[in-house]
C-alpha cells in the first residue's frame, strides 16, 4: 500500500504527535508499506525534499505557540510531486495548515482520507486568549474539530478512550471511532540494552549519587503539564526521605520558571534540570530512574508512560482517562488523584523495594501490548475499512440475513 502522511510536526521536532508519526512511519515500513511524508520545513521558508523526495516539507510561518509553524492550505509546488507518488490513502494528523492541504488533496485526487485526532485542544485555548473569551473560543474550536473530522475523513482514529468519549459524548459524534493508541518501539527502551556503567556515568555527570532514590519526568515543561504539583511534592517527600532526586528532563516555555520555583522552594539541590535532550539520548535517561511520574490531565494519550514501562520503570502519574489503558493501580505503578496521594505514592515505593521490583516487571510486560506489529495491524486495519476492503458485498449481506433467518 502506498500511503501519504499529512502531519504539522515531524522529526526533528520533537513531541508526543511527532514521535506517534515517527512510530507509524516505522511500523508501516516494516510491514512492506511505502510511506510518504509531507510536513513543515522547521527552519525557513522554503520547500524542502528528502529521501529521494519522499519527504516533503513546505514553508510554513512561526505562529507564537511553542515551535509550530502554519503552512499555507494550497502550496502548489508540492500537488504534482504528491500527485506521482500515486496514494492508495492519505491520513492526515492536523487539522489545520497541513491538515487542511490533506483534504484537498483527498478530494482533488479522490484519494480516501484517514484522520487522527491527537490534541485536546481545548485545554490548550488559554495559549491564544490568555483567560479572555475563554467558553466562546472552545465553542468554536468544538466547531471547526466536528467540522473536520466529520465532514472530510472517511474514518476517524483517537488514540484512547479519553479522546473517543469527547467525540461521542460531548460532540454526539454520529459516525465510528477507532481507538487505536499509538504503538512503540519497545526494544530502544528495554533494561538488558543498556550497561550499568553507562547509567552510573550518566548519574555521575548529573549529580546523581551512586545509593540516591530518582524520580524522573521526561516532557514538555509547560503549565498543561503541571509540574508544579511534582516540585511541591518533592518538598514533602524530602521531609521523610533525604536521598531522592527529581530528575526533569525536557524543556518549553516554563523551563525558568520551573527552575526559580525548585530554588524560591529550597530543593534545588535535590532536582536535576536538563533542559532538552536528544530523542535519540532519551532511553538512556530513562534508565536513571526508580519510578516516572507525570501531573498532567491533558494528555490523549500516555506516551512518556509507555517508554518507561518499556524500560521497565513503575509510573506515578494522575488518575486520568488517558492512562487507563496503561497504568494498572498496584500492578505496574500507582495513581494519584492530589499531592497528598502523590507523596503517599512515591514514599510507599520508596519504602517497599521488593514491591517496586514486581511492578518493574510487570511494566516490562505491559509495554509489549504497545508493540509496532500491532500498532501498524491496528491502523491498516482502518486504512482497510477507509478503501471498502473490508465492507461485504450485497451478496453476502443477503447470504448473512437467510442465515440469521435460518439460525432462529
Amino acid at each position: 500500500m502506498r500511503i501519504g502522511i499529512f502531519t504539522d510536526t515531524y522529526p526533528p521536532f520533537i513531541n508526543g504527535v511527532s514521535t506517534s508519526i515517527s512510530m507509524l512511519e516505522k511500523a508501516l515500513i516494516e510491514e512492506g508499506h511505502e510511506v510518504f511524508i509531507v510536513t513543515v520545513n522547521p527552519e525557513n521558508m522554503s520547500y524542502k525534499y528528502e529521501d529521494d523526495e519522499r519527504i516533503i516539507r513546505i514553508p510554513g510561518v512561526p505562529i507564537g505557540i511553542y515551535d509550530y509553524r502554519l503552512t499555507g492550505i494550497y502550496p502548489l509546488r508540492a500537488i504534482n510531486k504528491i500527485k506521482k507518488w500515486n496514494l492508495d490513502i492519505i491520513h492526515s494528523h492536523t487539522e489545520f495548515g497541513v491538515g487542511t492541504f490533506a483534504r484537498i488533496i483527498a478530494k482533488q485526487f479522490d484519494i480516501p482520507l484517514v484522520h487522527t485526532y491527537h490534541t485536546m485542544y481545548e485545554d490548550y485555548v488559554y495559549y491564544i486568549t490568555k483567560g479572555y473569551f475563554d467558553k466562546s473560543s472552545k465553542k468554536i474550536v468544538e466547531y471547526l474539530t466536528k467540522f473536520y473530522c466529520d465532514k472530510t475523513a472517511k474514518e476517524l482514529i483517537v488514540p484512547s478512550k479519553k479522546t473517543y468519549d469527547l467525540f461521542k459524548e460531548k460532540y454526539k459524534f454520529d459516525k465510528e471511532v477507532h481507538i487505536v493508541p499509538t504503538g512503540m518501539d519497545t526494544k530502544r527502551f528495554a533494561k538488558e540494552k543498556f550497561k550499568k556503567e553507562e547509567i552510573l556515568k550518566l548519574k555521575k555527570e548529573l549529580g546523581i549519587k551512586k545509593e540516591e532514590f530518582v524520580i524522573l519526568y521526561v516532557g514538555r515543561l509547560a503549565q498543561e503539564k503541571n509540574v508544579d504539583l511534582l516540585l511541591k511534592g518533592q518538598v514533602e517527600i524530602l521531609k521523610k526521605h533525604k536521598n531522592v532526586k527529581f530528575v526533569i528532563v525536557g524543556s518549553g516555555p516554563d523551563y525558568e520558571h520551573y527552575i526559580k520555583q525548585a530554588n524560591d522552594l529550597k530543593i534545588i539541590n535535590n532536582v536535576v534540570f536538563t533542559n532538552a535532550i536528544p530523542y535519540d539520548e532519551i532511553p538512556t535517561y530513562y534508565q536513571l530512574a526508580d519510578v516516572f511520574v507525570t501531573a498532567s490531565n491533558t494528555e490523549t494519550q500516555g506516551l512518556t508512560l509507555v517508554e518507561a514501562m518499556s524500560g521497565s520503570i513503575p509510573v506515578v502519574c494522575l488518575k486520568d482517562e488517558s492512562f487507563k489503558d496503561i497504568l494498572i493501580d498496584d500492578v505496574n505503578g500507582k495513581y494519584f488523584t492530589d499531592q497528598k496521594t502523590y507523596v503517599e505514592a512515591i514514599n510507599y515505593l520508596i519504602e517497599n523495594p521488593k514491591i517496586r521490583e514486581k511492578m518493574c516487571n510487570q511494566a516490562g510486560i505491559t509495554s509489549e501490548m504497545h508493540s509496532l506489529k500491532f500498532f501498524a495491524n491496528s491502523i491498516l486495519g482502518v486504512y482497510k475499512e477507509a478503501l471498502g476492503m473490508n465492507k461485504k458485498g450485497l451478496l453476502e449481506k443477503i447470504k448473512d440475513i437467510f442465515k440469521g433467518n435460518k439460525d432462529e
